[in-house]
């Protein structure tokens, strides 16, 4: 089983794409940190920060599925080379505006426009990635290994931030992750891959036609798909919009980053399980145990207390990591590939449209009935749309293959 565990490190691609990810991973979780406290910091309100964590995802459901259409007929590596460039530049550009003292709301929000467009083409390609690097029959540890790598990063990347905050200000947060997205991009433009064979002559319009048809013949894929889409607008309203706002006039912001580094301590914890956990029913098992990402939500607006929000956080990470696991591995192993980065789009954009919705709806919300309250209630959204999930037959019916050969196309 150890010689299983840490197989996928034998492809020299593979290794590549661990090292880009490590960068580029250990920026980008500095940034909500520095992002949320720079709104605060230049004299925006919780609103005002619903409104620029919505400019990234807004441009991020616009131009998703075109990624994806891209991402499957462009070789996978190149459009994450041009997305992470991007990124690069979108996070020099408000490190450059802080650092100067010309920040603004607006600035601010433009900047995380053209990021969240960058994470468009990026979030397909990098997801329709990992069968290319690997063997069919080790796409569950690869998934993991390359999660459990990710997260050791994350562990530092909050607090990191968190403490840059404190003592430098947020525009040198910023300025790491435009550094980790730079040398990440250099990193993938060495990958090089055979060439892959796609569909000619075909319109964007017919190849989502395409995708969707992937994906809509999978109830079991659809009904998580839109489960999440609540869940996760209740947990972006809650957790990252109210949370720094709740955690300012609680706990602070320097304990605020430890919580949110705590979750990343988590999900190292899912990602070691899951290199060496075999279940027949994975997806069952990754939807169970997302019950536990309600739990640091309920108590951030009952009790907030240091040492609890941690543990829970810590919790929900082992949670998340699980889930993600189970759900990409169940995608790789049923999706043909040649339209994986597509269903990989209409999986992010049913499962992003509505966290815009909820960031904005959660300061007005939480001016008439309170920070808390919302938060609270929105954890209980989430702990009841999990359970209507796994109360559907096709989602508890689908069986993990252990070594799934390449889905035919």
């Amino acid at each position: 089983m150890r010689g299983q565990t840490w197989a996928p490190l034998r492809h020299k691609q593979f290794r590549v794409y661990l090292v880009a990810r490590v960068v580029a991973t250990l920026g980008a979780t500095a940034t909500p940190v520095a992002l949320s406290f720079a709104v605060l910091d230049i004299g925006g309100s919780a609103a005002q920060l619903g409104v620029v964590q919505a400019a990234h995802v807004i441009p991020l459901l616009v131009f998703m599925l075109f990624g994806g259409v891209v991402a499957d007929r462009l070789p996978r590596h190149r459009v994450l080379v041009a997305s992470h460039a991007l990124s690069a530049l979108t996070a020099a550009a408000a490190a450059a505006m802080l650092l100067g003292h010309h920040a603004s709301i607006p600035g601010l929000a433009v900047v995380e426009a053209v990021n969240g467009a960058a994470d468009a083409f990026a979030i397909p390609a990098l997801m329709g990635l990992m069968p290319l690097l690997v063997p069919a029959d080790g796409l569950q540890g690869s998934n993991a290994l390359a999660g459990f790598v990710r997260n050791g990063t994350a562990m530092l990347g909050p607090a990191l931030g968190g403490v840059i905050v404190a003592t430098a200000g947020s525009g040198w947060a910023l300025a790491l992750e435009a550094v980790g997205s730079g040398v990440a991009a250099v990193l993938l433009a060495r990958i090089t891959l055979p060439a892959v064979v796609r569909q000619d002559g075909a319109s964007v319009l017919h190849e989502l036609k395409e995708g969707w048809t992937e994906f809509r013949s999978r109830t079991w894929l659809w009904v998580v798909v839109a489960g999440f889409c609540v869940i996760n607008a209740a947990h972006a309203g809650a957790w990252f919009t109210l949370g720094p706002v709740v955690a300012d006039s609680t706990i602070g912001r320097a304990a605020w980053g430890l919580v949110l580094a705590a979750q990343p301590v988590g999900m190292l914890l899912g990602t070691l399980m899951m290199m060496r956990l075999r279940v027949s029913r994975l997806l069952t098992l990754g939807m169970a145990v997302t019950l536990l990402q309600a739990l640091p939500v309920m108590a951030l607006g009952l009790a907030p207390r240091v040492g609890v929000l941690v543990l829970l956080s810590a919790l929900c990470g082992v949670a998340m990591e699980v889930c993600a696991v189970a759900w990409v591995t169940s995608l790789q192993q049923n999706i043909p590939e040649n339209a994986l980065s597509r269903v990989f789009a209409y999986d992010s954009l049913g499962s992003f449209v509505a966290i815009p919705v909820g960031q904005l709806l959660a300061g007005p919300l939480a001016g008439s009935f309170g920070a808390s309250s919302v938060v609270v209630g929105a954890g209980t959204v989430m702990a009841v749309f999990l359970l209507a999930i796994l109360a559907v037959p096709d989602v508890r019916r689908l069986r993990t293959r252990a070594a799934a050969a390449p889905v035919a196309a």
